[in-house]
């Protein structure tokens, strides 16, 4: 069959023209607009939408964050300790680490925005601190690990991180920090959607780590 590219990319560009619109026009439409879509259900990850129990900005957000975490997860499915501790090479991350990454990076936010820390609280930094820095110390540290140990990490992190938000509003989203990224204002909504592309990121080193592992081949 002869696929049309040049239609599909602009049928591709129009879509994401009405996905950006609906996304930057979150805060005027109506909550009862997703109404029928409120019900969790099985099979509905690729249902973006509001979710119960959150405020409307924070629950369609949170629904994008579960589909990255599930693509992270199906990425990672099967995987053995050794395979968690290939290195590609002596300077690359291990699919482990970058896992224990990802819950760092919850956590880290989470005393950012949530506790209003400067930095890690001081457990966090003793747990996390390796994990979030990377590089040579996480190399010697984070092995020898099976996945339902990162796996249950990063449910504990990202438990507490969906808790959090469900204290909190709209309103508080959209608050401003005057100087956060690149001394920039930056409001809370900002923040967690760098979480959210934090793992996307990762999420890519992971399919290619895993290609290169004898046997395995990417779950994209």
């Amino acid at each position: 069959m002869k696929i049309d590219h040049h239609n599909s990319r602009r049928q591709f560009l129009q879509s994401a023209t009405m996905a950006a619109f609906c996304a930057g026009t979150a805060t005027i439409l109506p909550f009862s607009s997703f109404s029928n879509t409120f019900l969790p259900g099985e099979g509905d990850i690729n249902i973006i939408r509001p979710l119960e129990g959150y405020s409307p900005q924070i629950g369609l957000f949170v629904s994008m964050m579960n589909w990255m975490r599930d693509s992270v997860i199906r990425n990672v499915k099967g995987l053995s300790q050794t395979d968690l501790d290939f290195l590609m090479d002596p300077k690359a991350n291990t699919i482990g680490a970058l896992l224990m990454h990802l819950a760092a990076t919850d956590t880290i936010y989470q005393d950012l925005t949530f506790f209003k820390l400067g930095d890690f609280s001081e457990e966090n930094k003793k747990r996390f601190g390796v994990a979030m820095e990377l590089g040579e110390e996480a190399r010697k540290q984070i092995k020898g690990n099976d996945l339902d140990y990162y796996l249950s990490t990063l449910k504990e992190t990202r438990e507490k991180t969906l808790a959090e938000f469900k204290k909190r509003d709209d309103k508080w989203f959209q608050e401003v920090d005057p100087h956060f990224f690149g001394n920039l204002p930056t409001n809370n909504f900002c923040k967690w959607f760098h979480v959210c592309e934090h793992e996307a990121n990762h999420r890519g080193q992971i399919a290619l780590i895993r290609k290169r592992i004898p046997g395995k081949e990417s779950k994209e």
